[in-house]
C-alpha cells in the first residue's frame, strides 16, 4: 500500500512521515538541493510554544511549517551564524490538513509545505515558490 492510499492518518508514522520528507527534499531541482545542504530539517509533531506566540497562533493546528534563519539574500561572507539554518515541518497539522482537504496527497502537501520552507531560505516570492512546484508536477 502507498502511503497516499492510506485513508488513516494515525497509520503514517514519525518514521513513514520523515521518510516522505526525504524523498520530497530529493525531488527538488539540483541547484535548489545544492545551495540548501546546509540547512538542518526538522520533524515535529507540533511547534512550540514560544514559536506559535511569536506568531500569535493559539492553535497548534495553525503551523504547518517554518524556516528558522537568514535567507540568502541577507548573508555576507562575514556574517557569523551562531546555528545552522533549519526548517521545521510539523507533522500533525500538515496530516490534519491532508485528512481536512482530501484532494491532495500526503507526499505533495509534504513537498508544498518543504518547498515554502526552503523557499524562504532562499528570500523566494509565494509566486516563485509556486513555479518550483508546478514544475515538479
Amino acid at each position: 500500500m502507498y502511503p497516499h492510499q492510506i485513508s488513516d492518518p494515525l497509520a503514517i508514522t514519525a518514521v513513514d512521515f520523515e521518510r516522505m520528507a526525504a524523498r520530497a527534499f530529493q525531488a527538488l531541482p539540483e541547484a535548489m538541493r545544492a545551495l540548501s545542504r546546509d540547512v538542518e530539517i526538522f520533524i515535529a509533531d507540533f511547534a512550540e510554544q514560544d514559536v506559535l506566540d511569536e506568531f500569535e497562533m493559539s492553535d497548534p493546528y495553525e503551523l504547518t511549517g517554518l524556516y528558522s534563519g537568514v535567507d540568502l539574500t541577507q548573508k555576507s561572507i562575514s556574517y557569523a551564524q551562531p546555528f545552522p539554518d533549519r526548517v521545521f515541518l510539523y507533522r500533525l497539522p500538515i496530516l490534519a490538513e491532508w485528512v481536512a482537504r482530501g484532494d491532495e496527497t500526503i507526499e505533495h502537501l509534504i513537498q508544498h509545505v518543504l518547498i515554502h520552507e526552503i523557499g524562504h531560505h532562499f528570500g523566494l516570492s509565494d509566486e516563485d515558490m509556486h513555479a518550483i512546484e508546478d514544475g515538479l508536477r
